[in-house]
């Protein structure tokens, strides 16, 4: 049964020549469009997920202290903190950021992490130091304190940083091995990039649409970077690269 084929539009295919003479990997104006626009609505969030963490510091100095207030605002600032961590990961694949820049490439790739300590951490402490609080609602509050931190911290960290040369290397794989073109295809629940559309791996009964589209593209919308061994196996014996 033919499957159904989508092109992802907006990306750029650089051509074999173009990446051996830049050889640096450049987001697509819309690329960068949408990663700004991601990263806008994550300050946001954070922002908002911070300004819970004040507002629960100024509870704190005000006795008698509303245990159920103070976790309320510990929770809202969780679920700020998280989405502002998702958009933000997701901002980095659409514009990734080099590892040249050794600093900068970590504050970019784990700045989530890094927000959710400022947010969580100076109010924990201040929780359990709090001489209001009896010693049931330290444990109470600052436990859930600690739990907030650890998911918030979690999901902030970024396990597999995307980098402008791991998305150049990986174009120039693709491209050497397709004939200098920088086309791939995958699915919604796919795990790797496929060279071929009719990959035995991608062409099942389970299968009713396949994407097309750049190696950014497959790591942007669907954060996949791994090429399919089986593809790139039918490749190198196709170019002679390997023996049958």
């Amino acid at each position: 049964m033919a499957k159904k084929i989508t092109r992802v539009e907006g990306g750029e295919s650089s051509s074999a020549s173009t990446v051996k003479e830049t050889r640096q990997f450049v987001a697509t104006d819309e690329s960068k469009s949408k990663a700004k626009t991601f990263r806008i609505i994550a300050v946001i969030s954070w922002a908002v997920a911070i300004g819970f963490e004040i507002v629960a510091i100024l509870l704190l100095r005000k006795p008698p202290i509303n245990t159920t207030y103070l976790i309320i605002l510990i929770v809202a600032a969780l679920i700020f903190a998280v989405i502002g961590s998702l958009l933000w990961k997701k901002s980095n694949r659409f514009d990734p950021a080099s590892e040249k820049d050794k600093v900068k490439f970590f504050i970019q790739n784990q700045l989530g992490l890094i927000i959710s300590i400022i947010a969580f951490l100076p109010l924990i402490i201040l929780i359990f130091t709090n001489k209001d609080l009896s010693g049931k609602q330290k444990g109470l509050v600052g436990t859930i304190g600690v739990i907030a931190l650890l998911i918030a911290g979690v999901t902030g960290i970024d396990f597999n940083p995307p980098s402008q040369e791991e998305y150049m290397d990986q174009t120039n794989q693709v491209e050497t091995l397709n004939d200098g073109v920088n086309l791939v295809y995958w699915t919604k629940s796919g795990r790797s990039y496929h060279l071929y559309q009719d990959c035995s791996y991608i062409n099942t009964d389970r299968t009713d649409e396949i994407f097309e589209g750049s190696v950014a593209q497959a790591r942007e919308l669907k954060n996949i970077t791994d090429i399919c061994d089986r593809c790139q196996n039918r490749a190198e014996k196709e170019k002679g690269i390997i023996e049958e």
